[in-house]
């Protein structure tokens, strides 16, 4: 069953000059994100924009917004292939938990100007 669908998008420009300030990485992303972010040398803006929309997608997916999650608890990364998936700890592995969740669907593109993210939860 289909608990909640979000939907993001991000001007990357917005999000760019983030990649020069560690401290502001570090209150947003997982530090596995950060380490895999900095070591990306084709379009590390517009990876991290789509990261950081996966982020606020799932927020509107759980129903929540922002409200008692830490962003830096929604772990964005890829499997072997490329496939983008969600890890959660903390804060966002409790609320998630709590609304019954079992598994989460993401998805994520950036071109140009924009990235944008989709998250599904999906529980019992």
């Amino acid at each position: 069953m289909i608990l909640g669908v979000g939907l993001d998008v991000v001007r990357i420009d917005r999000i760019s000059h983030w990649l020069d300030n560690l401290s502001l990485l570090a209150r947003f992303f997982h530090p596995y994100e950060v380490e895999a972010l900095l070591k990306k040398k084709e379009n590390p803006a517009g990876s991290l924009a789509a990261r950081f929309a996966a982020k606020e997608a799932f927020a509107k997916a759980l129903g929540t917004g922002l409200r008692g999650l830490a962003l830096r608890d929604i772990e964005v990364k890829n499997d072997d292939k490329g496939r983008p998936h969600i890890v959660l700890y903390g804060t966002a592995r409790a609320v998630f938990e709590a609304i019954g969740g079992r598994f989460v669907h993401v998805s994520l593109t950036h071109e140009r100007d924009n990235a944008l993210a989709v998250v599904v939860i999906e529980g019992d």
